[in-house]
């Protein structure tokens, strides 16, 4: 039995998968049409660009310039539905440059995206990318946490830093 989850996820896979052909085949009209017209959009580097106007204008500079030649290559990991017109998708996806042929493991981003579905279906509404570059978390009794440790009982005795966790 297919169900309107069923049906929405399939639509949202399309959208993702439009997503990366536009950025493939370096079409900044097309990749802007995948966005909601006050759509924001986090790059991995932390800047962030509202509007589909704006991410169109972006991406023509990059497809034109640097991205030349690129590829978007990627996959929905998992597809959350907030309500049955609004999800959050979380995606892996990397930009594989002309010259080679697989993708360097340092250059694999994450996306968080919220996609809403309007008159002209499933578009973006919001999108963080950030790169995949896991951290181990240290131990409470590691060096590095006593050595913090350490710091902060000593900034608390001279009054610096902040006091408290107050409100």
């Amino acid at each position: 039995m297919i169900t309107q989850q069923h049906l929405s996820d399939g639509r949202i896979q399309d959208l993702f998968e439009r997503f990366m052909q536009a950025w493939t085949e370096g079409d900044a009209v097309a990749f802007g049409a995948c966005f909601t017209e006050d759509s924001d959009y986090v790059s991995y580097d932390g800047t962030r660009a509202v509007g589909r106007v704006a991410h169109q204008a972006n991406h023509d500079k990059l497809f034109r310039g640097v991205l030349t030649g690129s590829a978007l290559v990627g996959e929905i990991e998992a597809i959350r539905h907030l309500t049955p017109d609004v999800a959050i998708v979380h995606g892996t996806a990397s930009v594989l440059m002309p010259w080679r042929s697989r993708l360097p493991k340092r250059r694999l981003s994450r996306q968080t995206i919220i996609v809403v579905n309007t008159d002209d279906g499933w578009r973006i509404s919001a999108i963080h990318n950030g790169r995949v570059r896991p951290v181990t978390v240290p131990a409470p009794d590691s060096m590095p946490s006593r050595m913090s440790q350490a710091m902060t009982r000593t900034a608390r005795r001279l009054g610096l830093g902040r006091a408290t966790a107050g409100p």
